[in-house]
Parts: C-alpha cells; sequence; structure tokens
C-alpha cells in the first residue's frame, strides 16, 4: 500500500466532505434543533443536483442555477412540513413519502435517470478538476470553505433573532412554545424548508463537483449526515461550545467522516460494504449515550440522616 495515493487522494476527501458537510448542517437543524428525523433529504439532495444541472445545460449563469436548486430544495422541506402538520402525519412519515414522490419529479426534472456537464463547457464554481493545479480562489476546499463560513454566520444570525429563538424553542419543547404564544407548526414547516433548502444546495455543488447528477445520488444521504452530526458532536462537542461553531464542527464531521472512508478504501476495504460500515458507524455513536447512562453512570449515593449515626 503507497501512502503517497492515500495523500494525493486526501484533498478530494476533504473537498467532498466539506459538500456533504452543508448537507450536514441541514440534518442538524431538524435532528438536534426541530428534534424531527427527516427523511425528505434522500430524495432533496437529488432535487438540487437535478434542478441546477438542467438549468446551467439551459443556459443560466451558474449562481442562478445555485438559487434556483435551493429554493426547490426549499419547497421539499415545505411538502413535508405540510404533511406533517396540516395532515397529522408522523414526520417520519412525512419525509419518506415525499422522498418516495421526488423520485418520480427527479426523473422528470432531468428527463432521465443521469444527466452530465462538461467542466470544458460550462463555467463551474466546484469540480474535481479544481483541485489541483488551479490558481487558488478557484479551488473548491477553499469556495466550499467559504461557503460554509458564510452560511453559518447567515445561520448564526437568524436562530438569534426572535423568530429564530421561537423555533429552536419549538424543538426543544413544544408545549411550553404554545403557552408562549409561538405557533409550532409554522416553526417546523420553516425549519423543514431551512433544512432542505442547505440540502439543495449541497446537491447542487456536488452534481458540479462530480459532473453529473444521478437519481441515485441521494440514496443513504440521511445515514451520511447523521454520521457527520455525531462525530462532529463526538470529537468537537468539548471545544465548541458557541452554537456557530457546533455547526461549523458538523461540517468537521462531515471531512473526518469521507477522510476515514477514503484511509479504508485505501487500506483494501471493499467498497461494496460502504453503506453497511456506516449505518453501524451511526448506531454505535447514537447508543454511546444510552450505554453510558445505562452501564457507566455511577449510582447516586443517598447522604444518611441524623438517625444514622
Amino acid at each position: 500500500m503507497n501512502i503517497l495515493n492515500l495523500l494525493n487522494a486526501m484533498p478530494g476527501a476533504v473537498a467532498q466532505g466539506l459538500i456533504w458537510g452543508i448537507m450536514a448542517i441541514g440534518i442538524y437543524i431538524t435532528y438536534r434543533i426541530l428534534d424531527i428525523a427527516d427523511l425528505t433529504v434522500d430524495g432533496s439532495l437529488c432535487t438540487g443536483g437535478a434542478v441546477c444541472i438542467m438549468m446551467m445545460l439551459s443556459g443560466h449563469n451558474v449562481f442562478v442555477s445555485m438559487l434556483a436548486a435551493t429554493l426547490a430544495g426549499m419547497a421539499t422541506g415545505l411538502v413535508t412540513g405540510v404533511f406533517h402538520t396540516f395532515m397529522g402525519i408522523p414526520a417520519i412519515l412525512s419525509g419518506i413519502l415525499t422522498q418516495l414522490a421526488l423520485y418520480s419529479i427527479n426523473l422528470k426534472i432531468m428527463g432521465k435517470s443521469n444527466q452530465a456537464i462538461n467542466v470544458d463547457k460550462y463555467d463551474l464554481l466546484v469540480s474535481l478538476r479544481y483541485i489541483k493545479n488551479v490558481v487558488f480562489y478557484k479551488n473548491s476546499i477553499l469556495v466550499v470553505a467559504v461557503a460554509i463560513v458564510l452560511l453559518v454566520l447567515v445561520l448564526y444570525w437568524f436562530f438569534g433573532t426572535e423568530y429564530g429563538c421561537g423555533l429552536r424553542a419549538t424543538g426543544c419543547n413544544g408545549n411550553m412554545a404554545r403557552a408562549q404564544g409561538i405557533n409550532t407548526d409554522f416553526a417546523k414547516v420553516v425549519g423543514l424548508m431551512i433544512s432542505n433548502g442547505l440540502v439543495g444546495l449541497s446537491g447542487a455543488m456536488l452534481s458540479q463537483y462530480q459532473g453529473f447528477a444521478d437519481i441515485n445520488m441521494g440514496r443513504g444521504a440521511i445515514v451520511i449526515g447523521l454520521a457527520a452530526v455525531i462525530i462532529g458532536e463526538a470529537v468537537f462537542d468539548r471545544v465548541f461550545h458557541n452554537f456557530g461553531f457546533k455547526l461549523i464542527g458538523v461540517a468537521f464531521g462531515s471531512v473526518l467522516y469521507y477522510v476515514v472512508i477514503q484511509t479504508v478504501i485505501w487500506m483494501g476495504f471493499d467498497p461494496d460494504l460502504l453503506k453497511l460500515l456506516s449505518a453501524l458507524v451511526v448506531a454505535v455513536f447514537l447508543a454511546i449515550p444510552y450505554w453510558k447512562q445505562k452501564y457507566f453512570r455511577k449510582p447516586a449515593v443517598k447522604k444518611g440522616g441524623k438517625d444514622d449515626a
């Protein structure tokens, strides 16, 4: 095993990890802030990629295409939110229904199961070609890192506003939030829209980076996103206490995930088993708090009263 091969592959792993980190931040909003396991992301990631690629193929600017992809992602979150709040369908089932419907919608958007885009013919913002031997301001790692910092600043500002605090209160304690006059149903819909908007943006960048949008590109995205959230919390939780830094920690978690995956592949692990490995990693990290509580927590020692003497 040549260590140089691993080192040469690392910039690509970091760039891909940062792109998926945007999606992981979106999942953090639903999973940690709203306390909703939203499975819409497996479909909305592909929606973002499909809309971006088709917009660019029809002659639109890359930034306009990415904005359209973000709005399309927000629309998917709106549908899930309506299913959940207006129709009373459980959140996890709402996400599954939207994800199922998006498979057909994404096929209609692209016209076929796969649409490619040539980096030589179109002015892409990020690309696998822009990792090495390019001017620094076109480097995909720098471009995506700057995008993440800007997104975190916007999200930090938003969740610090009165409405943003109400949204966080909705996920923390819905009954108390309603008692304070917060429209929790509307807050959930807004949270799902913001989350899937970020996922759509991530899909737009991912499709540019890999040079194509594919109908199956979002399959298993929720597992990768949860892995990034959990790894980021496990590694950086004691370092990052500020809300904004926690979001950055989630993005770092995604980078660590892809660095580990690249290392595992370099060591000869069967690529066909990567999804299984991801699922096991997420399962173990989700189980750790439960194991700590049940098996490693010291029993409370009762203090003796006056009669114990």
